[in-house]
């Protein structure tokens, strides 16, 4: 399964990139990620729980940041075991880019696989939980980078505009 999208982030590119390399943000951003430990440079190994129709499984397996250009774009792999559930695997080709009013356009190029007990679920099935999980992984990325409540608000101590977690979280 394929699946292309973007997503125009009200934050610095720099920014952006900071947190996508950040386990503890990926940890964050997973969904239903229970544990994830490692590096950029070695790779992370990571306990996922998802339920996908009837088969819910915890998949244990590894998630790689690759092809990296500083700054302008990445590959995140992930694959994992889920026992008697079977596999899934997949990448995401993510990309960044400036966009006029400063924030930043990522684009995702996400392609998946299962075998197993997954995959006799149907391609309807699972594209469609594929996609769900790209938006979350995203959509809470995006969030957490971009401002709370997309409002002008300040912070009263030090009047700079309210970060989302992530923002709080590295700066």
């Amino acid at each position: 399964m394929n699946l292309a999208d973007a997503r125009d982030i009200a934050a610095p590119r720099s920014a952006v990139w900071a947190a996508i390399l950040d386990p503890e943000v990926l940890k964050t951003c997973i969904p239903g990620c229970q544990e994830l430990s490692g590096s950029v440079a070695d790779g992370f190994e990571a306990i996922v729980v998802q339920k996908v129709g009837p088969v819910k499984a915890t998949f244990k397996g590894a998630v790689e940041i690759s092809d990296i250009v500083e700054g302008e774009s990445l590959t995140l792999t992930g694959q994992g075991k889920g026992g008697p559930a079977g596999f899934a695997k997949g990448a995401a080709k993510v990309s960044f880019a400036d966009t006029d009013d400063g924030g930043t356009l990522l684009t995702y190029d996400v392609e998946a696989k299962v075998g197993g007990k997954l995959a006799q679920l149907g391609s309807r099935i699972i594209d469609g939980f594929t996609k769900k999980l790209a938006d979350q992984f995203f959509e809470r990325f995006q969030d957490g980078l971009e401002d709370p409540a997309e409002t002008d608000e300040t912070d009263e101590e030090d009047e700079k505009p309210k970060k989302g977690w992530i923002g709080r979280m590295l700066g």
